[in-house]
């Protein structure tokens, strides 16, 4: 079979496997000529073009959800790994990508499908002298040493957990064992911590990992204390999460896809979480333990929290300024700097600063004076758990 044809296929079997992309369905977003070509934010902020693919469809297990389970009926390939190192090589030498995003369906056993991903790694690193991003999936089950290795050739690594808690594992992947998803996500923690401050950083780029979204039942509330517990206490570099959705052929097929709304308002919590000093706590959720889709959680946190506001744009600190709608962190700053220089009293200031006035306006004051157009902060349809 022709590359580019296993490049199509794997490349559709990796689609849920996410390395980039944020709400919305960007990265189910695919280019009419390079399918399997994704477009994925690097820690620096740069945006690279990343060929996402996997080394093989065949698999052993049978995830309820999963379009590669061992019982679906489809075309099964794999790539050697010689094959697949020298034909990426060739789409990144004529500038077509400029990382590689590697996993793999689990064949055969989890440690012989790792050795298969490290095999191609390494041709990469040692026979074609490749330096690039290399984003490498620990596979469940994996053997220490596997780990080890990997994170020394790979710029990032990533294990997926898939659902936000044990119990949630047996609801659509019995096959899997909690264990060999907990086991290796500590030896991570482990490698990333001891290379501290040596002179050889394992994975630089850290650790990823991503949740199926509405594939088992599970609410906001659980992905979201999962999400703040790996961040606060394993160190993970960025959580992604994936809306389920039905794969014909699978025993899930019949169920209703996830909302994008609904994965989209876990990404901004992410944020919240990472760059505005939110804290899980902070986050509001109906009866059922899950975000409200008709606003954005900042807003309703801050429609919550009504008695806060309004704040001085002149006075407030960092810290509160970050809990303001329409306030980013990047805008912030450069109140903070602009006010250095005097008092800010035009709404058309904060406008060439990055501020989205539409949403800032009811939540603030200008020198003691509220800006036009204000909003009901205390709006009547919030119900919140807590």
């Amino acid at each position: 079979m022709e590359f580019e044809r296993k490049l199509e296929i794997l490349g559709e079997g990796a689609r849920f496997d996410l390395s980039c992309a944020c709400g919305d369905g960007l990265h189910r977003v695919k280019d009419p000529f390079d399918r399997w070509i994704y477009p994925a934010v690097l820690p620096s902020g740069r945006v690279l073009p990343i060929l996402k693919i996997l080394m093989t469809n065949y698999c052993d297990n049978d995830c309820f959800y999963c379009e590669n389970r061992k019982s679906r009926d489809f075309k099964r390939i794999t790539f050697q790994p010689e094959e697949l190192a020298r034909g990426f090589m060739n789409l990144f030498n004529s500038g077509r990508v400029k990382g590689l995003f590697l996993s793999s369906a689990n064949w055969v056993c989890a440690t012989s499908a790792m050795d298969r991903i490290l095999s191609t790694a390494e041709i990469l690193r040692k026979k074609y002298k490749y330096r690039g991003y290399l984003h490498l999936k620990i596979l469940p089950g994996s053997e220490p040493a596997q780990i080890e290795r990997a994170g020394e050739i790979a710029t990032r690594v990533s294990i997926n957990l898939e659902v936000p808690e044990r119990r949630y594992l047996e609801v659509v992947a019995p096959d899997k064992k909690p264990e060999d998803l907990t086991r290796p996500l500590k030896l991570i923690k482990k490698f990333i911590v001891e290379s501290k401050g040596k002179n050889f950083r394992w994975a630089p780029a850290g650790f990823t990992t991503q949740f199926i979204v509405g594939s088992a039942g599970e609410n906001d509330m659980e992905i979201l204390k999962t999400t703040s517990f790996l961040y606060g206490n394993m160190g993970a570099r960025r959580i992604y999460f994936s809306a389920f959705q039905p794969v014909p052929g699978t025993p899930l097929e019949n169920n209703s896809p996830c909302p994008l709304t609904r994965e989209h308002r876990l990404y901004q919590c992410d944020f919240l979480l990472r760059k505005y000093g939110f804290k899980y706590e902070d986050f509001i959720f109906d009866k059922n333990g899950n975000l409200f889709l008709e606003d954005d959680p900042k807003t309703l946190w801050a429609k919550t929290n009504h008695e806060i506001f309004p704040v001085e744009i002149n006075d407030a600190p960092l810290k509160l300024l970050l809990r303001v709608p329409g306030i980013g962190p990047v805008s912030a700053r450069r109140i903070i700097l602009t006010r250095k220089e005097g008092r800010i009293s035009n709404p058309d200031a904060l406008k060439k600063i990055g501020v989205n006035i539409k949403k800032a306006s009811a939540y603030i004051l200008l020198s003691g004076r509220r800006v036009p157009r204000q909003m009901v902060l205390n709006e009547s349809s919030i119900n919140p758990i807590f």
